[in-house]
Order: structure tokens, then sequence, then C-alpha cells
């Protein structure tokens, strides 16, 4: 079992955004006679896990939505419509930053020559 700062330092997140994922449903723990917040070692992943959905754009909200098709590991026609919307939303994300790092390289490449 770890304790809240151990898995925030483990997971790369703070204690706060720990809280947080509690308050919203995404993250379980135990409690000690002393009320110190205990978590099982699986959630260093579920946190990073979270973390790359919310750099994905996905809000807690959806993130939830998405708990039973990751727990149980299946889905439903409307889980399903849900996954394929927020993955292509997902990729115009990609693709717009490629063009942003197209442009940086043009602009580092013609540069280049000039300190």
């Amino acid at each position: 079992m770890l304790r809240i700062g151990e898995l925030a330092r483990k997971a790369g997140v703070s204690t706060r955004s720990l809280r947080y994922y509690e308050e919203q449903g995404l993250l379980d723990s135990e409690r000690t006679s002393g009320g110190q917040r205990l978590y099982e070692e699986e959630a260093v992943e579920r946190v990073r896990f979270y973390q790359d959905l919310y750099a994905a754009g996905l809000p807690s909200r959806r993130i939830v939505e998405l708990l039973p098709c990751i727990d149980r590991g299946h889905t439903d026609a409307q889980q399903r419509r849900m996954l394929h919307a927020e993955r292509a939303r997902v990729q115009e994300k990609i693709d717009r930053l490629r063009v942003a790092m197209s442009r940086l390289d043009e602009i580092i490449a013609v540069t280049a020559d000039h300190p």
C-alpha cells in the first residue's frame, strides 16, 4: 500500500491531483485509523493513464465514463461511439501539432545560418 505522497511521487502528480481524482470518482483509497489515505500499487499506472488522457484533452467526466470500459473490458454501442469520437478528436489534435512542428522546423532551417 502507498501513502498519498508516495503515490504522488511515483506517478509524477501532486497530492492535490490525487485528492481531485478521488472527488471525481477516478481513484479509490483506504483510510488508516488516523485518516491517512492508502492506495494500491496499481494506482500508479492508473494515475499515469489519467494524466495521459488529461493531456489529450479529455475532461474528468469523460474519463469517468470510460472507467467501465477499462474495468470490465467491454463496451456497449454508446460507449464505442464516444470512444471513436474521442479518438477522432485526439487524432485531429495530433495532426494540428504535426503541422505546427513542421512549421517550426521550417523556421529553424531557414534561420540556422543566422545566429
